[in-house]
């Protein structure tokens, strides 16, 4: 493919003159459609809207004749561009290609032929012009469609089932290697975050192993173009947040720390309102609510509630998401509860931290994620400002130094002396109290710490 092609615009191509006498006299195209062809090529906006209006399906048969019959690359060009200018200026005339007067016509095939055959400027238009043709197709009742013709599956043109199972396949393909280094993967997430609302699509995009090809996309954004893909891809997500099969690969997926960064650091209300309602989604189902609580997005949501927003189903999202993690904290074991109040940062003298049961039977528990809690509690230590918060990590601390067989070994390695040396000369007493027995501990250890008891 050669860049000039890839680069092409519709404007670019539609100021090209096509020889429609020449095909007629080819018998490429009728004495009708010539006729068509010549009052519509080139005419005001506002004129080809009202032949539009007054004969679309005329227009849309010979647009469908020509991509069908005629393979000069300029030409199938020229055609694609005059439906894209015609579906851009209206979206609902993509209802025009449904019409009863051309229930003969396989209107879908030439696009989905042309997705895999043309140069980057033909596949992105037939991508975006299928898209938005499938979506607007009456919906099927008991095989019969709303307006009143029997189901297309059961003529010999190309079937809905056909059409999506290869639109998806396209779609995939250019996720994994786009035929256009910049546009590609913009253009087939543009066209999935229409088509994600059919559920034919949602399975066959699953079973197409697709869900990992969006997950790498989900990460926060800065220009306006890598923020308009970032909301589209989490659009995406949400759509298939409705889907079972495509919620069991995200949880084995990193898509939720990836949503958590993207909610975190983004300031553009309709990426968070996208994904909170995703994340409200997922909320009940499966692990994802340890998990979110893990990640301290309860925090983050807290954080959001204090923003002004305008959006009142974000609020209502916000809200909801707030009282789901909170109940999520209730349920959890006595070791997850701790664990959660140190992650959020906000120590209280809650009944387990004295609690010498609670230290023996969780010891071990410590040294998850090599020791993660514990680093968490030293970077309290030098970063809070809340007097009650520093006592309780120093007297905890302390608890893990005496308890722990090599505590004194791991707090010295991860140099947490000079942390807890400092905060022996703070202002609140409370606070110095629970440091010097935190010294007293590590210099002491053990063998004498019983005799240390605050």
């Amino acid at each position: 493919m050669t860049m000039d092609h890839a680069e092409l615009t519709t404007d670019q191509v539609l100021r090209r003159d096509i020889p429609w006498e020449t095909y007629m006299t080819t018998k490429l195209i009728t004495g009708t459609g010539l006729q068509l062809l010549r009052r519509y090529d080139k005419k005001a906006e506002s004129y080809k809207a009202q032949l539009l209006d007054d004969d679309g399906p005329s227009y849309i048969r010979v647009f469908v004749s020509i991509l069908r019959d005629i393979f000069k690359e300029e030409t199938v060009e020229y055609v694609l561009a005059l439906i894209d200018e015609m579906l851009t200026a209206n979206p609902k005339r993509a209802r025009l290609f449904h019409d009863k007067s051309l229930a003969n016509e396989d209107t879908y095939e030439p696009f989905l032929r042309l997705l895999w055959k043309g140069n980057w400027f033909i596949q992105e238009k037939s991508c975006k012009i299928l898209s938005l043709i499938v979506s607007a197709r009456p919906k099927v009742q008991d095989g019969v469609t709303a307006n009143g013709e029997a189901s297309v599956s059961k003529k010999t043109s190309t079937s809905i089932d056909d059409v999506l199972k290869g639109l998806v396949e396209w779609l995939c393909a250019q996720l994994k290697k786009p035929s256009h280094p910049i546009r590609g993967i913009p253009s087939a997430i543009n066209c999935l975050a229409t088509l994600l609302r059919e559920p034919m699509v949602r399975s066959s995009f699953v079973q197409a192993d697709g869900v990992k090809l969006l997950v790498p996309l989900i990460s926060p954004a800065s220009t306006q173009q890598s923020i308009q893909l970032l909301y589209e891809t989490c659009l995406c997500v949400w759509l298939l947040s409705y889907y079972e099969p495509a919620v069991e690969y995200l949880a084995t997926s990193r898509a939720l720390p990836r949503l958590t960064e993207v909610v975190k650091g983004s300031t553009k209300e309709k990426v968070v309102r996208v994904v909170i309602l995703t994340l409200r989604n997922l909320l009940q189902r499966g692990n994802f609510g340890a998990q979110m609580v893990d990640l301290g997005l309860l925090q983050i949501v807290q954080s959001l509630k204090a923003q002004a927003w305008s959006d009142e189903d974000l609020l209502e999202a916000l809200n909801q998401l707030e009282g789901g993690l909170k109940e999520n904290i209730k349920k959890l074991s006595s070791f997850d509860k701790y664990k959660q109040e140190i992650l959020l940062g906000h120590l209280d003298w809650s009944p387990m931290h004295k609690d010498p049961v609670f230290w023996r039977e969780n010891i071990n528990n410590f040294e998850e994620n090599d020791f993660q809690i514990l680093r968490v509690l030293l970077t309290i230590l030098e970063t809070s400002t809340d007097p009650r918060t520093l006592a309780v990590a120093c007297f905890d601390l302390s608890q893990f130094i005496q308890i722990h067989p090599a505590g004194r070994v791991i707090v010295t390695d991860l140099k947490a002396k000079e942390r807890v040396m400092k905060l022996m000369n703070h202002e609140n007493s409370e606070v110095t109290k629970n440091a010097l027995l935190c010294i007293q501990r590590l210099f002491l250890g053990a063998k004498y710490a019983s005799f240390l008891q605050v």
